[in-house]
Parts: structure tokens; C-alpha cells; sequence
């Protein structure tokens, strides 16, 4: 399917990424805020474009604890002053959990379409190494030195007044029909369909390789690392290694393998219209077609991205025939299959959103078609997701996006959705198009 372009339209002029780093690996030492700043510079540097044009900021940040500046710090903005973009450019820090770098998407471009901006950066940074343990309740308690309590703010990864997101994905993913067994395959074809695309260089396209200096006394270097691959990445992983790990926090079917790590990264991109693209003489990388955010009951994450990818095509007019790849963020391997299901049932598809919201609050909606389920499965994340390049939440929905991209160019243009879940059941999705 092809479209009449427009000068109107909301086009990608770039799209880069840092590597992504293991929990406690190569980037653990890296502060949030030049994190963010080495993709907001690569961006720009990517198409040579003057920070000065920039218009507005709109950067994903889920966590502050790990801040130089704990207490309200203003991380869109201290970031972008680092890559050198003007002061006088306004900026939003921005927290939608791991939907954030593509709802940020979604803000950014409204700016654009009200004419209040005309080029925006997007994207978003996590660093779940830096996070630091926590004190509680010494404030106004008076406790002695060996009575303090201790606190892991990411373990275990969830919302204290709820059950943690990894026991109500496997839970949901019981409910759909979706087995341990089927969950760990898709995480080892995530690795597999990684290596393959590594291999054929995809993966230069998006990211953009990281210098790490590390320095000792009296600013001796004592090593230097060039890292350009993502740390998650497992090339000898194998369905019986899978297969022999035990279920995390008493879920029945998410375990450590069939799930993504606790990240380190930031992805960049950056939008305006297809008639200043060409102004400004910038090649357009793919153009948004259509981009929802959306939330549903809190327990029921897994389906969000197929809420989304249904709000989106009904928004664009389009089906589910007309999409050629699926990038739905792998936050656990039951994640994207649960959606799949989803979208290979006409019933869901056809009918009224708000009636399948209620619907799905209630019960599994089932009866989906074997055969478009696994022809959905084909399509999706073919160069592997996030459960070998990694999470990094608050940069996810920014990394699909680009992947999604990257891919259409290489394979003779197309439509693309790209869908993501969010804690307590949010979830972004967007339809890109590359000619």
C-alpha cells in the first residue's frame, strides 16, 4: 500500500540509539543525564542539524533516584543543556513508564500540529545501574546505626500496591493460552533473529558506537572500550538452558530468560513536517502514519500493544493485512504472543473499542485464528527484540520505533506497527510508513 504524501505530514528526519548495556555492565558507570545527551547529540550529528533548531524537548525518564539532583530534577532539561541544545528551548521530562519514548512521540507532534514547534526531539534514557538503594523513614524516626532498613527500589520491579508485573504477565498469559514453553522459544528466536541481523549489520543503522574512558588518579586512563553491540544479546543460548530456569516471584510462566534484563540506554529521534524536512534539505527516515496511547485495568499488561495497534488502525483506516512487520516490545515473551492473539481475532478487530476495554476487564477474549496467529508471528520482531537487545524502559518505545523503521527500508518499504506495554497497563502504539 502506498500513500499521497503531503507536505503536512509528521515525518522522522532521524533516529539513533546507544548501545544497550547489562544491569552492572560496560555503561553501569554513566550518569543519567550525559547518558541522554550522547543520543540527543548523535541525532543531531546524525543529519547535521543545528541544535539551535530545535524547538521543544519531550524525554522519557521513569526513575529520579539515580539523579545527581534526587529531589525534582529536571531531567529533559539538564540533558539536553549537555548535547548543547539552546537554553531557551523549552523541554518536558517525561514519565509514562516503559511506554514513555514513543508516547513522547505523540506530545512532541502535537506541538508541531498546533503550530507551536516546528522540529522536536523525542526519545528517552534509563539507567537501572545507577539506581542506589534506599533509606526509608529516618527523617523524623530516630533509629540507631544498626536498626536502618535497606531498600532495593528495583527488586522486585514493580508497583508496591500491586503484584508485581512479572506475576500478573504470567498469569494473563495462563488465561490466553500462551505456554512456558512457547514463551521460551520466542525468547530464544529474540537472540537468534539478533545474531542474524547483527551479522548483516543491521543493527549500525540505529545505533552509534560508544566511547567509554575510564579513568583513574590524577585523570589516568586506565581503559578504553569501543562497545557498539548491546550487552543482552546471548549468542549460545539454547531452549533446554531456557527451559531450566525457574519461574520469577512465584509466576507461573515469566523466568529470567524469557524476559529482558534491567537495562542501561537512550534512543533519539526527531520529527517536524515532510515540507520542512525539505527545506531543510533532511532525508525523511520514515513518516507516522497514526500513534495512540492508551490504558486499560491495571493487571492485564500483556494486551496493551493490541489496544494500541487497534486504536491506530482504526485511526488510519487501515488492517491488519496492510501491516507488513509487528515490532511489540518484548517486556516479557508472553507480551507480544498474548497481543498476537489478540490481533489474529476478526471479533476483536471489528468490533467497538470501548466494548472490548469492558470486555477484556472481565474475562480473556479468545477464539482467535491458529492460522493469522502464527502468520502475525512471522511478522514479528524478526531482527529480535528486547529480550536480546535489552530494555532500558523509559528508551523502548523509541528503539522500536527505529528498528521498525530500519527494517522497512531494508526490505522494499512499507507499513509497520510498533506497540508497548507499560506498568499497571498502559500502553503506545504507532503505524509508520517508509516509502
Amino acid at each position: 500500500m502506498s500513500f499521497k504524501k503531503s507536505k503536512d505530514d509528521i515525518v522522522c528526519v532521524s533516529a539513533v540509539r546507544t548501545p544497550f548495556g547489562r544491569f552492572g555492565g560496560s555503561m553501569k558507570d554513566i550518569d543519567i543525564y550525559d547518558l541522554g545527551a550522547i543520543a540527543m547529540r548523535n541525532s543531531l550529528e546524525k543529519i547535521k542539524l543545528d541544535p539551535g533548531l530545535i524547538d521543544e524537548v519531550w524525554w522519557g525518564n521513569g526513575d529520579t533516584t539515580n539523579c545527581k539532583d534526587p529531589f525534582t530534577p529536571v531531567v529533559a532539561r539538564q540533558t539536553m543543556l549537555k548535547a548543547g541544545i539552546a537554553p531557551e528551548t523549552p523541554s518536558v521530562t517525561f514519565d509514562q513508564a516503559c511506554t514513555s519514548a514513543l508516547t513522547t512521540v505523540k506530545y512532541g507532534v502535537r506541538s508541531i500540529k498546533l503550530g507551536e514547534a516546528k522540529v522536536v526531539m523525542t526519545g528517552g534514557s534509563t539507567s537501572f545501574s545507577t539506581v542506589p538503594f534506599l533509606l526509608r523513614d529516618l527523617r523524623w524516626e530516630g533509629k540507631k546505626h544498626s536498626s536502618f532498613m535497606v531498600e532495593d527500589p528495583i527488586i522486585p520491579l514493580g508497583y508496591k500496591d500491586y503484584a508485581p508485573v512479572a506475576v500478573d504477565s504470567g498469569n494473563v498469559a495462563i488465561e490466553y493460552g500462551v505456554t512456558r514453553e512457547e514463551q521460551d522459544e520466542l525468547a530464544c528466536a529474540s537472540h537468534r533473529n539478533y545474531g542474524a541481523a547483527w551479522e548483516r549489520g543491521f543493527f549500525q543503522k540505529e545505533i552509534s558506537p560508544l566511547e567509554i574512558v575510564k579513568k583513574g588518579k590524577k585523570d589516568q586512563v586506565i581503559s578504553n572500550l569501543r562497545l557498539d553491540k548491546d550487552e543482552q544479546y546471548r549468542p549460545d543460548i539454547t531452549l533446554e538452558a531456557l527451559a531450566k530456569l525457574k519461574p520469577i516471584f512465584g509466576n507461573p510462566t515469566c523466568t529470567a530468560g524469557n524476559a529482558p534484563g534491567m537495562n542501561d540506554g537512550a534512543a533519539a529521534q526527531i520529527f517536524t513536517t515532510r515540507g520542512h524536512a525539505e527545506e531543510l534539505g533532511l532525508e525523511v527516515s520514515y513518516t507516522l502514519v497514526s500513534i495512540a496511547a492508551i490504558a486499560l485495568q491495571p493487571r492485564i499488561m500483556p494486551v496493551s500493544p493490541a489496544f494500541a495497534i487497534k486504536k491506530c488502525l482504526t485511526e488510519a483506516k487501515l488492517t491488519m493485512d496492510d501491516l507488513k512487520y509487528l515490532e511489540i516490545n518484548e517486556a516479557f515473551a508472553c507480551v507480544p504472543l498474548v497481543s498476537c492473539k489478540l490481533l489474529a481475532n476478526g471479533r476483536f478487530l471489528s468490533s467497538d473499542y470501548q466494548e472490548m476495554v469492558k470486555e477484556a476487564s472481565e474475562k480473556p477474549i479468545l477464539d482467535n485464528d491458529p492460522r493469522k496467529y502464527q502468520d502475525l508471528k512471522n511478522k514479528l520482531n524478526v531482527n529480535g527484540g528486547a529480550i536480546a537487545t535489552g530494555h532500558p524502559n523509559t528508551a523502548s518505545g523509541a528503539r522500536i520505533m527505529m528498528t521498525a523503521a530500519y527494517n522497512l527500508k531494508e526490505n522494499g518499504g512499507g507499513l509497520a506497527a510498533c506497540a508497548i506495554c507499560g506498568g499497571l497497563t498502559q500502553g503506545a502504539g504507532a503505524i509508520i510508513w517508509v516509502e
